[in-house]
């Protein structure tokens, strides 16, 4: 694909579709295009001369030479017009024409039909089924939507046309700008990866914010975002966070590991700032776009109200900042310029009768702090207090200091006076002291992500995948997508410990393996059907070698009664495992596909899906990811030896993420696995149960 670069500046625009009827897309997107864009516009349609006292062309061959076609056409049509767009070289078409794959299986084929030409022509799409493009720095509002937005260095794509007309309506009121705007359709060819790395390379774009639906390629996706947001940050909201309906999963993993949480893994891995609703978006891209970056997570507050500081405390603590400490200068200093009764520690409280002379003081002695990362100047109105004098001083602070200083004036038309002013500037103003931290939070979210190490996954080379191919070969030839403990030669194939043991079909070979062992054993039914063996009576611990044969019965027994028509392979016999001074946990995949394999750990044992306390991620995952990934579980502190119990052989647990990751990378057929439980001892870890689900196309 092509830069898009001549997409959001082009010289000239053909309109394919325009007209002058009233009320029809095709004329408000001619309209649009008249009233600002710099370049020249083109009316294309072969049922006209004239449209709103412009020259009509026939077709693209008889038009002028432009660098973007427009289309507003039927379906059908669109792909007539894209092929004769390929013809005359031109390298950006939008195509805003809907009844593509948004409407039936006939649409899905007319959609495949246009994915060609762009492909044969290596024209980049936008759409179909787009609202269209804007771009405010060369004026151009190549989309039917209502009005071009002011000039900003925000761009903004979105899947739903919708959100983005609401979006420049409600932005339009509050001074809000942006750099381009694209409406993706339905992403035919052009996608969100593709977006961001444009608008990564555009110095004029200082923050990437977005909402979407879905990501084509999150493994791409992935790769793109971590190098972008190194230098622009990218926030978005991803919509369809709930599974209403899906289906029952084959796995304690599958339950676990839905859609949200590869899509929560996937931009967490990329560095994007995910935000849960339209505002959230809107202040993180505000405070991203205008502030400078943040050093250290520590919050200066200087307020007339006191009320409203402790709100902004409170606020504060919950989220990932903190109220800074003040070093004894700095509370000298408050003590020397404030008056009696003033608050001298934070949240600074300079008292109700301020004015603005104070105010300044007070926030210069704040930014000079060395523990201060940033000041939130939250303010009520007062008749002693100009709002918009302290606007200006505080923009003239912005200029001159490195840190963010960040608005809380509260109020009505003062205030609104004072926004303008601060805008100017690039300081968001809030009534509500949360949103003013919510975008302090961002700038704090942004600092830790840029802060990472990003390293490659290391494959083992101790792996026989060979003996994998030839256990998943032979159970697909035996009619078998899932199986079980009798697949355990998978994980002893790649590394992964696992106790002694084998099926046993009959109470007396039972015995006979069960004599192989001094102790005890531990005894599992053994069938791809049954995933919750405890419950339905199907696993017996520590049987002696006198109980066996009557164990094995017993558990057959349970499995027929609990499910008449389950395949039932035998009964697993393994050598007891010492499950003292042990933690359970669960280490499973799951095939995603936007994401590719997704690697979860978490407590594991019979509470699993009680508890789901779990940490997921895309794999392949790294030593370091895997250990992020342990730290993140409420049940980390058993790992680590709470309350007297010795501490959990972390590395050996980390490797069996590392070898499952591997594994799976190997074998995409392999569609969800468990390892449930795996026993984390003071010395090593083991896998004790294994389940999985194969993909037979796949192989």
């Amino acid at each position: 694909m092509q830069k898009l670069q001549t997409l959001f500046a082009p010289s000239a625009i053909a309109v394919v579709g325009a007209t002058d009827r009233e009320g029809a897309v095709g004329g408000a997107i001619f309209q649009n295009l008249q009233k600002n864009f710099e370049g020249k516009v083109y009316p294309v349609n072969p049922n006209r001369d004239v449209i709103f006292d412009k020259e009509c062309y026939q077709d693209l061959a008889s038009a002028p030479e432009v660098e973007l076609v427009v289309i507003v056409v039927p379906a059908k049509v669109a792909l007539q017009v894209l092929e004769e767009a390929g013809k005359v070289n031109i390298d950006n078409v939008i195509v805003i024409s809907a009844g593509f794959s948004e409407q039936n299986d006939s649409g899905e084929m007319l959609e495949q039909q246009l994915i060609g030409i762009a492909d044969e022509y290596d024209i980049n799409l936008i759409g179909p089924n787009s609202l269209g493009v804007i771009s405010t720095h060369s004026g151009m509002n190549a989309s039917f939507g209502p009005a071009l937005p002011q000039t900003g260095t925000i761009s903004f794509m979105s899947q739903s046309g919708a959100f983005v007309t609401a979006t420049i309506d409600w932005a339009i009121q509050r001074n809000i700008g942006f750099k381009d705007i694209v409406s993706l359709g339905n992403k035919a060819v052009v996608d969100e990866t593709d977006l961001i790395k444009e608008w990564g390379d555009d110095p004029e774009t200082d923050v990437v914010i977005g909402y979407l639906e879905g990501i084509d390629d999150g493994r791409e996706f992935i790769d793109a975002a971590r190098d972008v947001v190194m230098d622009t940050p990218v926030v978005l909201i991803k919509s369809g966070q709930t599974e209403a309906g899906a289906r029952a999963a084959a796995s304690h993993t599958g339950t676990m590991a839905g859609s949200e949480q590869a899509y929560e893994a996937g931009l967490r891995q990329a560095g994007v700032l995910r935000a849960d609703s339209a505002e959230q978006l809107f202040d993180y891209a505000r405070a991203l776009a205008g502030l400078p970056s943040l050093d250290q997570n520590t919050v200066a507050v200087v307020t007339n109200a006191g009320g409203p500081g402790v709100m902004a405390t409170d606020v504060i603590g919950e989220s990932k900042l903190s109220l800074a400490t003040f070093t004894e200068e700095t509370i000298d200093a408050f003590d020397d310029c404030l008056p009696a009764g003033a608050n001298i520690y934070n949240p600074v409280d300079i008292i109700g009768d301020a004015p603005v002379d104070r105010f300044v003081e007070a926030i210069k002695i704040a930014l000079s702090d060395r523990n201060v990362g940033a000041v939130l100047v939250l303010g009520a109105p007062t008749a002693v207090l100009s709002y918009a004098d302290l606007a200006e001083e505080m923009g003239a602070l912005a200029e001159s200091h490195d840190k963010p200083i960040m608005g809380c004036l509260m109020g009505g038309k003062e205030a609104d006076a004072a926004t303008k002013i601060l805008d100017k500037h690039g300081i968001p103003n809030y009534f509500d002291p949360a949103r003013a931290i919510t975008g302090l939070e961002g700038l704090a979210r942004l600092n830790t992500i840029r802060s990472r190490e990003y390293h490659s996954f290391e494959p083992f080379d101790d792996v026989n995948s060979d003996r994998v191919e030839q256990i998943l070969s032979d159970a697909v030839a035996d009619g078998r997508s899932r199986l079980g403990v009798e697949s355990m030669g998978i994980l002893e194939a790649y590394g992964i410990p696992t106790p002694e043991g084998e099926i046993a079909t009959s109470p007396s070979e039972a015995k006979e393996i069960a004599e192989q062992y001094e102790n005890s054993v531990v005894m599992k039914i053994v069938s791809p059907d049954i995933v919750h063996k405890s419950d339905m009576g199907g696993v017996d611990v520590g049987v002696k070698q006198r109980d066996v044969e009557d164990a094995y019965e017993r558990i057959v027994t349970n499995a027929r009664r609990y499910q008449p028509d389950a395949t039932i392979l035998g009964v697993q016999v393994q050598q007891q495992v010492d499950l003292s001074e042990t933690t359970e946990l669960i280490i499973g995949t799951k095939y995603d596909s936007q994401f590719g394999q997704l690697v979860l750990a978490g407590l594991g044992g019979i509470f699993v899906e009680i508890f789901e306390d779990t940490a997921v991620r895309v794999g392949p995952v790294t030593d370091r990811e895997a250990a992020t990934m342990l730290s993140e579980l409420r049940a980390y502190p058993l790992l680590r030896g709470a309350r007297g119990r010795p501490a959990a052989d972390e590395q050996s647990i980390i490797e069996i993420i590392q070898r499952l990751s591997q594994l799976v990378e190997d074998f995409p057929a392999i569609m969800e696995l468990d390892i449930n439980p795996v026993v984390a001892r003071p010395n090593d870890a083991v896998a004790i149960d294994l389940r999985l689900t194969i993909d037979e196309g796949k192989l």
